[in-house]
């Protein structure tokens, strides 16, 4: 497992995307799209000889220079990270460029990668926030055909029903897989540290999704053999983090402070479709886009009066079993920070307890919120004690 996990780890940030790559250079026709992953329907990349990569920050691996000269100082950390890779020819060999309607931000970034001529194609793309089949779903449609009408003018390939319905199945099988694993550390989170299944999920983003789903088979079995004895910790949720993703050391520092993160919004594209794209059906385009409108996860970029976020929340809490929230968003992110008074506030009205702290993609010093999360842990874990005690 120790190799697996330091493998993964390796993929997952890999700032030269050096195995997509190499997996592009070894057939003719063969497509880079990148993507920022807060979710994007990857099977119609796959269909089309793509691969789609999944483009987050430099995190604290990468120091922003020039970056920063494109942005103001009170927006989120990745926009920066993401235009100083491009400006260090990290993206070079990509053909083009998806960003998903996930801010304000992310559409100034991608009118900026359009500046800078990168790739073949730049796309903002939309996503419905109207979840009628004939409103949203029609234009769902749209926006997915547009991407596959300019991936065949760079490889010539056509469109092929026969050949979506099998990137379903491919995908499906990575959900199916990915849900197992989370399923496995949620019912014993000591077996696995967190942040060694954030390096296995996220290796994915940049690999092909057959080899990932080696990988999980892999996984699975090994955590089905492991055994390990359960510590004392708290069970934690952990929200916020749906975009800019925390460094790795920050999730090992909520560990190390007595807390099992056994749910979590990281790297929420991997499972944003809650079950699985209906297969083998006559109209593939149509059962991604029914899965979308009927089957996604909550988010705070996407529009929720008719199934409030706070309410999927609290599902979410209650079958994790967890003792706690905490709230953990990247500074200055707005969609996350107008939706927590509303998330804490149905916390209060459930006697949940919770605690709240900001991060970037680059932080280097976690003292502060180590001290944070480790007194929520004690407290937790004294206030059980003692009721369980009258």
């Amino acid at each position: 497992m120790d190799q697996l996990i330091k493998k993964c780890e390796n993929l997952a940030f890999d700032l030269n995307f050096t195995r997509a790559k190499q997996w592009k250079s070894e057939a003719d026709g063969r497509v880079l799209v990148g993507y920022m992953p807060i979710y994007f329907p990857r099977e119609i990349v796959h269909s089309m000889n793509g691969l789609a990569v999944g483009i987050l920050g430099g995190g604290d691996k990468k120091q922003i220079i020039r970056g920063d000269a494109y942005y103001q100082s009170y927006i989120c950390n990745m926009p920066r990270g993401i235009i100083e890779l491009v400006l260090d020819g990290h993206f070079d060999g990509f053909e083009g460029f998806l960003f998903p309607s996930i801010c304000d931000v992310i559409r100034n970034l991608s009118g900026m990668f359009r500046v800078l001529g990168k790739g073949t194609f730049v796309k903002y793309m939309d996503f419905p926030q109207n979840f009628q089949n004939h409103i949203g779903g029609e234009f769902y449609k749209t926006e997915m055909m547009e991407i596959v009408e300019h991936i065949s003018k760079i490889n010539g390939l056509e469109f092929s029903p026969e050949r979506l319905n099998d990137s379903i199945r491919v995908y499906n099988k990575n959900r199916v897989l990915t849900n197992t694993v989370y399923g496995l550390r949620k019912a014993a989170p000591w077996k696995i540290t967190a942040a060694d299944m954030y390096a296995i999920i996220r290796a994915g983003y940049v690999i092909p999704v057959e080899e990932h789903n080696a990988i999980l088979e892999e996984v699975i079995r090994l955590l089905n053999e492991a055994e390990g004895e359960p510590m004392d910790k708290i069970r934690v949720l952990v929200i916020g983090a749906f975009c800019e993703q925390p460094p790795l050391a920050l999730i090992r520092t909520i560990e190390q402070a007595g807390c099992y993160i056994v749910e979590d919004d990281f790297l929420l594209g991997s499972k944003w479709i809650q079950g699985e794209v209906d297969e083998g059906t006559d109209d593939p385009i149509g059962a991604i886009v029914d899965a979308y409108l009927h089957r996604s996860t909550f988010s705070s970029t996407v529009y929720d009066v008719d199934d409030p976020k706070e309410f999927r929340m609290l599902k979410l809490y209650e079958e994790s079993e967890a003792d706690g929230v905490i709230f953990a968003a990247p500074s200055f992110c707005d969609p996350a920070l107008l939706d927590h008074p509303i998330l804490q506030s149905a916390c209060d009205n459930n006697d949940i307890r919770y605690i709240s702290f900001l991060f970037s993609e680059n932080t280097g010093q976690f003292k502060v919120i180590k001290e944070q999360a480790g007194t929520f842990s004690d407290s937790i874990k004294l206030w059980d004690g003692e009721m369980a005690g009258i």
